[in-house]
């Protein structure tokens, strides 16, 4: 078995921000982990923690929403805790000339994860002069948005990677474009568009072969659509589903219980299964010890990688040559904050198709260029295109909030003070994906008519940049939030958050939740409901396999809920069991966020101090909406 020294030695990386997914493990083991290299990581992540909760508004409590500092003297406070930030400042450029649209709606969308194709500005090359948005008053009717479009494709799966199809230039080109992107070798492995990531995951469960290898493992600290399809197709072809559980508070995997799953007593030379390990997670930005992967293929397991809660840049860190999974799957949107639709990305491991059965797939899609995507050509709109976040539950505006464009709604240590003017060690090897990409795949693809503008921008980023600038502004919020209290004796804190909190190598995505000052929660979709009329789009989840150790048994029945879903089958006890969880509120960090985006979210729940803000707010929207106002 693999020790974490010899994973390190093998990954092509070195800098601290990358390799920390190796080193933040519990999980027991009987070789003995090297001290020095542990020990240089851990205290260099302990020290960022130290230093972002000791220096952000240090010794401070706000009660009062129009206490909070303004956003000027916010972010003369914040750069001077991460004086680093100003080195980001490449991205405020990027995000002011193509993402332009974000100031003109004064919207602040903070309900995406995941990577975008297209940056906004190529919509003024590819729509009529006319149609370019100019004003705050464009709404975007996404349909009118070009590029390309998607085709359903029937057939098997294995079928289709044994014989293969006819790409058209345009999709191939794509196919190469987003592989060079992700650092995927087509000697490696065999890409296939699905039309989201649900599809993906049902794609892979409808032709793998759980007759044989019956058992589906998944590690989700939330509940995820397209993880349900695929224990629910998995299910009806025999296979036997599990998943692992997380433990509260702080909803670390339970390590002893998942190894204890992955080490079943089965001859390991015979497959047991597949195992679904996403990197990270997509709701509370936990980040998983990729060390599991290395675990489960030693014990005889196939391994699905769900990469969709990565950062654009962070396969270039992944290792994918030192883990070699068998199933990959990511998905991309089309524009940033204009339109998420999109399309999923399966990789097959060429070795691994022996593992799939010749059945009939639903999911597969071909792209489509759209001819206006082709100068010179007259302008069609893209009708057929659909959305990668399935998991992002609409809620119907006219229950409560008043007029406003479309958009997408739901589904990513303490201590002494220390020097605040950190700064992360360099590795040369990182350093040099900093420099713009110029690739053949990329040629291709503007040769074909279409240009890829974000992917070009995050390649042009780099790593580096793009994470420090994510870690600095998600780390300042959770720090705010934590802040805030209500203004009564007992100094009811207003947020609970999820999952880790202040930490180094955390996701840009944050769970959390609001509490009156009674401690009675805030349901989450009123929560997002008010932030939407605030122009601000977050989103909401279901936390659940949530495991209490005894000393928080008499907090589980406090904390745990139902979900209440409407069902016309007889439910299983599993099923029950999944049910039972934690609504929270959500928020996730795109490339281009900047400090308003994260200081007008923590301005808005603060706003919750005010014990009389929800009823104020539902008046407010009664009175806009009704025909008179009697007074």
């Amino acid at each position: 078995m693999q020790t974490l020294n010899e994973v390190s030695q093998k990954c092509p990386q070195c800098c601290c921000s990358c390799t920390t997914p190796f080193f933040n493990s519990t999980i027991s083991s009987h070789n003995t982990t090297p001290p020095k290299l542990r020990n240089s990581s851990a205290e260099w992540r302990h020290s960022f923690a130290v230093t972002t909760t000791s220096s952000i508004f240090p010794n401070t409590q706000f009660t009062n929403h129009e206490s909070l500092p303004s956003l000027h003297e916010s972010f003369n406070e914040f750069t001077k805790v991460f004086p680093q930030y100003s080195d980001t400042e490449q991205v405020d450029y990027v995000r002011a000339k193509d993402y332009f649209h974000l100031s003109l709606s004064n919207q602040t969308c903070l309900d995406y994860i995941g990577i975008g194709l297209f940056c906004y500005s190529q919509l003024q090359h590819q729509l009529p002069s006319s149609s370019v948005p100019q004003t705050p008053q464009f709404q975007p009717n996404y349909s009118d948005i070009p590029f390309f479009s998607i085709h359903s494709k029937t057939g098997s799966l294995k079928t289709l990677l044994l014989h293969g199809g006819q790409d058209s230039e345009f999709e191939g080109a794509m196919r190469k474009r987003i592989m060079s992107f992700l650092n995927i070798s087509e000697n490696d492995y065999f890409m296939v568009f699905t039309a989201n990531r649900t599809s993906a995951f049902k794609l892979v469960a409808d032709s793998y072969q759980f007759q044989t290898s019956r058992r589906l493992l998944t590690v989700y600290d939330y509940e995820s659509e397209a993880a349900e399809a695929m224990v629910s197709s998995s299910e009806k072809r025999g296979a036997r589903a599990m998943s692992a559980e997380f433990s509260w508070p702080r909803l670390r995997i339970q390590s002893k219980k998942l190894r204890k799953m992955i080490e079943s007593r089965r001859k390991k030379k015979k497959r047991k299964g597949l195992f679904v390990f996403p990197l990270g997670s997509r709701v509370t930005g936990a980040r998983y010890p990729y060390l599991w992967m290395s675990i489960a293929q030693e014990n005889g397991w196939h391994v699905l990688v769900d990469a969709c809660a990565l950062g654009p840049k962070d396969m270039d860190c992944f290792g994918l040559s030192l883990f070699q999974p068998d199933f990959l799957i990511c998905s991309f949107y089309k524009v940033f904050g204009a339109n998420p639709s999109g399309f999923g990305c399966l990789f097959i491991k060429k070795s691994a198709i022996s593992s799939l059965e010749s059945s009939p797939s639903a999911g597969i899609v071909n792209l489509v260029q759209d001819s206006s995507s082709v100068p010179d050509l007259e302008l069609i709109h893209n009708t057929t295109s659909t959305s990668p976040h399935e998991e992002k539950k609409p809620f119907p505006l006219s229950s409560f909030s008043g007029p406003m464009q479309s958009k997408q709604s739901e589904v990513v240590e303490e201590g002494e003070p220390t020097d605040t003017n950190l700064k992360a060690p360099q590795c040369s090897e990182i350093e040099e994906m900093q420099e713009p990409v110029q690739t053949l795949e990329k040629s291709n693809v503007q040769e074909s008519g279409i240009q890829c503008g974000c992917l070009d921008q995050v390649d042009s980023l780099g790593l580096i940049l793009i994470t420090n600038r994510s870690r600095y502004l998600i780390n300042w919020l959770v720090n705010s939030m934590l802040k805030l209290k209500h203004p009564n004796t007992q100094g009811v804190p207003l947020v609970k958050i999820y999952g880790p909190k202040v930490k180094f190598d955390r996701g840009p995505a944050l769970a959390f939740n609001i509490f009156d000052w009674k401690g009675e929660r805030v349901e989450p979709v009123l929560v997002q409901k008010l932030a939407d009329r605030s122009n601000i789009s977050i989103s909401y989840a279901f936390l659940h396999h949530i495991w209490f150790a005894d000393k928080y048994a008499e907090e589980k029945g406090k904390v745990l809920q139902t979900k209440v879903v409407t069902t016309t089958t007889t439910t299983t006890n599993k099923k029950k069991k999944d049910r039972v969880g934690i609504s929270v509120v959500t928020a996730a960090l795109g490339f281009i966020a900047n400090f308003e985006d994260v200081y007008k979210l923590w301005a808005f729940v603060a706003r919750f101090l005010d014990a009389d803000f929800v009823e104020k707010e539902r008046w407010r929207y009664l009175a806009i909406n009704q025909k008179t106002i009697e007074v």
